[in-house]
């Protein structure tokens, strides 16, 4: 079975700004990732905004979902209360939308990894309890 990889801001923003400290570490888990990746509209907002000064910002973030290498399949209105909840039950870490709406998105997926360079997922669980798979760079 295929792990379904999803991917989070922090990887998309680093593979596209090259002054990034994690560029080569993205460049390197891009080039070894089929795609699809999966993702959530949070992510591709935050990436566009984070890069947004970049010649090649959120037109290349857009180009990657036109292209089919990101799909966006969560919708936030069939799943609102449920993210409410983890952004409830995760407050003291604080979780934003985006890492609550990935955190479902692995809830609904049955084999998912994230790839992320956020720590905060070493913390979060699906479930409930189930610890999330992760590419994270090493310490």
């Amino acid at each position: 079975m295929t792990k379904t990889i999803l991917v989070d801001t922090g990887p998309l923003v680093a593979l596209l700004n090259a002054r990034d400290r994690h560029h080569e570490w993205a460049k390197v888990q891009f080039g070894a990732i089929r795609p699809p990746l999966v993702t959530c509209d949070a992510v591709l907002t935050e990436a566009c905004y984070l890069l947004r000064a970049s010649a090649r910002g959120p037109a290349a973030i857009l180009a990657m979902v036109s292209r089919g290498l990101l799909v966006a399949t969560f919708r936030l209105a069939e799943h609102a209360e449920p993210v409410g909840r983890l952004i409830t039950r995760y407050s003291s870490v604080p979780m934003d939308l985006t890492d609550a709406c990935l955190v479902r998105l692995s809830e609904l997926s049955e084999d998912p990894v994230v790839l992320t360079l956020d720590k905060d997922f070493l913390v979060y669980r699906r479930h409930g309890r189930q610890r999330i798979a992760t590419i994270i760079p090493p310490s």
